[in-house]
């Protein structure tokens, strides 16, 4: 047996691997949602209490599209960020950026990498995807979900 054969992976080994690492899918699903909610919280927080700090200290009204705009990041981040009524809330997210892309991005250029319109777009998808996928792992909607699947079966 030379040194290299212990690199040797098999297809049956590969296999493993693969169906370990797909199996973790649910748990990287939630942590993706978890990261992209703190993300989107802070763009909320920027535009409702000014951190971080806002370029050009703009106060916005919170009685204002923008100020609406903040409530939706933070509390809808917040929301995500615990994965609870996350389909709902994820469509209503997906429909803002919508708004936001082509209210604020679209009328500067068509594509969002000339116009800054790429955080809106994908968040837009990303909430998107989350209205019909779910929250995944590490969400209060997965154990509310198992919480009932539990009480049926007792």
């Amino acid at each position: 047996m030379t040194e290299n054969s212990e690199l040797t992976v098999t297809s049956t080994e590969a296999k493993g691997i693969v169906a370990r690492w797909q199996s973790w899918a649910p748990q990287i699903r939630g942590l993706l949602r978890i990261v992209a909610a703190l993300m989107f919280m802070s763009a909320g927080t920027m535009k409702l209490f000014g951190v971080p700090t806002m370029p050009a200290r703009m106060s916005i009204p919170l009685v204002s599209e923008l100020g609406l705009a903040g409530t939706l990041e933070v509390f809808g981040g917040v929301l995500m960020l615990l994965g609870l009524f996350a389909r709902p809330v994820a469509f209503i997210l997906s429909g803002e950026m919508a708004v936001a892309y082509f209210q604020a991005h679209f009328p500067n250029g068509v594509w969002p990498t000339m116009n800054g319109g790429q955080p809106a777009v994908l968040y837009c998808f990303l909430w998107l995807y989350y209205s019909a996928a779910g929250a995944g792992g590490l969400s209060i909607d997965a154990l509310i979900r198992a919480r009932k699947r539990a009480s049926r079966r007792a």
